[in-house]
């Protein structure tokens, strides 16, 4: 069910982030002035290598300096969600930032121990490679719905920002969901949905 796919997404409460480099100006709700944004779509090679858009890999730059022991950046992919049909992928301060979310709740209780199998246990991290690609890992390619069969016809990913992370389909999957929330449109205004959401604080 599409919508309930999109509706399982939005559960829970928006991560803020803290400014994401030492000295770079923090913008609203926390989030830095890189960000996830926007809508890409990127051909996988038979490889299943995939080009991570230009201005995701600032983001992810920006998140994860290079260190002698991680001179790339990388990619925490998140293949758990049994409803969800893509991978949601973070930073590596994203990540850090979920996970100490997680560690925060109640332990042993019912909502941590998923949260810790969905998020934490079911997720991979990659390397964004010197050329921009990254070779995505089966689990992740299983979660995307992305068949070896697909790959041969030149399939190819989207990549859908969502300011503190993004997420990653296969375009056929992300095109079919995005034209049904188009459908369910109300026809309210971005702007206004964003003024009711400030003045309800």
């Amino acid at each position: 069910d599409r919508r309930r796919t999109r509706q399982w997404q939005q559960q829970g409460p928006p991560i803020s982030f803290p400014a994401r480099i030492q000295g770079q100006q923090e913008g609203p709700q926390g989030v830095g002035t890189e960000a996830f944004k926007g809508e890409f779509y990127q051909k996988v090679d038979s490889k299943a290598r995939v080009s991570i858009p230009a201005v995701f890999r600032r983001a992810l730059e920006a998140e994860d300096p290079p260190s002698p022991e991680y001179p790339r950046p990388r990619i925490y992919m998140v293949y758990g969600g049994k409803n969800r049909l893509f991978a949601e992928c973070y930073s590596k301060q994203g990540m850090d930032h979920v996970t100490t979310q997680i560690l925060s709740m109640d332990m042993d209780s019912k909502d941590r121990i998923r949260a810790e199998r969905d998020m934490i246990q079911r997720s991979v991290v990659v390397e964004v490679e010197p050329d921009g690609r990254v070779v995505l890992p089966p689990k992740v390619r299983e979660k995307m719905g992305l068949s070896a069969d697909d790959i041969a016809k030149g399939a190819e990913a989207a990549f859908a920002g969502q300011g503190d992370r993004f997420e990653m389909y296969l375009r056929e999957t992300f095109d079919a969901l995005a034209a049904a929330e188009d459908d369910d449109d109300d026809d309210i205004d971005p702007r206004a949905r964003i003024g009711r959401h400030l003045k309800g604080r």
